[in-house]
């Protein structure tokens, strides 16, 4: 058994974060898991980045904390990251552009999800950094249905017509006034007790009060508490999968590209981005094209591709969608040499009679021809619509 095999082989297979520690018993890096031992092991098993060859060229001890759930070891993961600040976790990015939970100071609090740069300092309460964009909003799309909360920025009065989302079960009827100021500061204490880690306390008081309720007759409150009970013990975290996953699909970040313009006019290019499968929306970026004219697609997916990467800021991708033959990718593949990256590319051109879609270049492990296609079709879609709008600016009076 090899040295590097010690450090993954007696690491369980449920759920926690995986702590990496270098020779002095700093912490390099803190990873969230729901499947600890399958997402250590990658790290050693599967070729990598020079960032991440970098950080398993450091590691002498891996450290773990169990939690119950994906989601649970997604606020662990914050908490130690804030915590430590660990290399390996900030270098690609910086507080600002981690994501946070916020607790507004309304009167009833609203949650928000607000990205490091765009805090003021007087938001309210707030939770994080968080790492992962799509996770975060799953977390948060997972627990609002445990313990909803308003979007209002006022309060509605009763007979005020439901918002969508009170009909949806995710606003506690703020806006028509059908829930009173304590009731409500309850689901917020519970949500910033579960954003804590201290998903018992909720328990604890959460059976307090069903006791209470049955007790005192009010059946309709304690069986409406027994199933939040029931929710928060048995959550279901489909929509969490992520690169920890122990279920083999594609998983990581593919950035799709395309450009769009008419004859080299109001050129555009966009940056959509899949984390995992899903479009990660938070993360799109467009770009006007300014050193290019003409008809010159080639030339103008350059400029794109060089400016992306030159901003250190945003995550590397694990694999790159070019929108094009031959022609992008080996387009794509100089920029990322001149930046001494090695991340697959592959381009998907529409074949001889631009009915087939015909894959160039190297697939990468995260993505399928399917999620590709649909990569490619989203990048379409965003550029054509930024395009669209540029050129209109032309008609404005």
């Amino acid at each position: 058994m090899s040295s590097r095999e010690n450090l993954y082989k007696n690491l369980p297979t449920t759920a926690g974060v995986y702590i990496m520690k270098n020779a002095a018993g700093g912490i390099l890096y803190v990873g969230k898991a729901a499947n600890l031992h399958r997402r250590v092991s990658s790290y050693f098993l599967r070729p990598h980045d020079s960032r991440i060859e970098s950080l398993v060229s450091e590691i002498v001890t891996i450290d773990h904390e169990d939690t119950d759930t994906s989601i649970e070891a997604l606020i662990l993961e914050s908490q130690l990251i804030k915590r430590h600040m660990p290399p390996y976790n900030i270098r690609e990015k910086d507080d600002k552009s981690f994501l946070y939970v916020v607790f507004t100071k309304d009167i009833f609090p609203r949650v928000l999800l607000v990205r490091g740069k765009d805090l003021a300092g007087d938001e309210g309460e707030l939770y994080g950094p968080f790492v992962s964009a799509s996770s975060a909003r799953a977390a948060l799309r997972i627990i609002r249905n445990i313990f909803p909360w308003s979007d209002h920025l006022k309060e509605g009065k009763r007979g005020d017509k439901p918002c969508f989302n009170c009909q949806l079960g995710l606003c506690p009827a703020v806006c028509t006034g059908g829930i009173t100021k304590t009731d409500y500061a309850k689901n917020i204490r519970n949500l910033k007790l579960f954003f804590r880690g201290e998903k018992k306390k909720i328990i604890c008081g959460l059976e307090a009060d069903m006791q209470k309720y049955a007790k005192s007759l009010q059946f309709e409150k304690a069986e409406s508490i027994k199933r939040k009970l029931f929710a928060l013990q048995h959550i279901q975290e489909t929509a969490l999968i992520g690169k920890d996953e122990d279920l083999g699909g594609p998983i990581g970040r593919i950035e799709g590209y395309d450009i769009s313009n008419i004859s080299g006019t109001n050129a555009v290019g966009a940056m959509v981005v899949f984390t995992d499968g899903v479009r990660d929306l938070a993360e799109y970026r467009t770009f006007n094209i300014r050193t290019v004219t003409g008809p010159n697609d080639v030339g103008m997916m350059r400029e794109v591709l060089t400016r992306r990467f030159e901003n250190k800021a945003w995550p590397l991708p694990d694999g790159i969608l070019v929108d094009g033959g031959l022609g992008q990718v080996n387009m794509a593949r100089v920029v990322l040499n001149e930046f001494n990256l090695k991340i697959p590319v592959v381009g998907i051109a529409k074949g001889a009679e631009r009915k087939n879609n015909v894959f160039i270049g190297t697939m990468p492990k995260c993505g399928t021809k399917e999620i590709m296609i649909r990569v490619r079709d989203e990048a379409h879609r965003v550029s054509r619509a930024r395009h669209i709008r540029r050129r209109a600016k032309d008609f404005l009076p």
